[in-house]
């Protein structure tokens, strides 16, 4: 099961960390190109609606590869696979259980 760990955790480091990174920033930058092109043809209204086009779909990449994260990210502590942090210990529930409440709520 180690090994397969091993394995699991080169794959998305190597593999997948840097291919939603690409896409993330791709859609950043159609994002960026939509509004620049936007505010440069502000006058003209075809070319403004080539802008907002652009901007939407660069909103949506980004979108795409947020939730794509997420879900990997979800999938990795249900099953503890520990591919995100490097070992086999959920990531939330560690951080959680190392959360204390302020004085206000627990009366220190």
């Amino acid at each position: 099961m180690n090994a397969a760990t091993q394995l699991l955790n080169n794959f998305v480091k190597v593999i997948i960390d840097p291919a939603i990174l690409i896409v993330f920033s791709l859609g950043f930058l159609a994002f960026m190109y939509g509004l620049v092109e936007f505010m440069w043809n502000l006058n003209s209204g075809e070319a403004s609606n080539e802008g907002k086009k652009h901007m939407l779909w660069g909103i949506v990449g980004m979108l795409i590869m947020v939730s794509v994260f997420g879900i990997i990210t979800i999938i990795d502590d249900t099953f503890g696979f520990g591919a995100l942090n490097g070992n086999g210990s959920s990531t939330d529930v560690n951080r959680l259980n190392s959360v204390a409440p302020p004085c206000i709520f627990s009366g220190c």
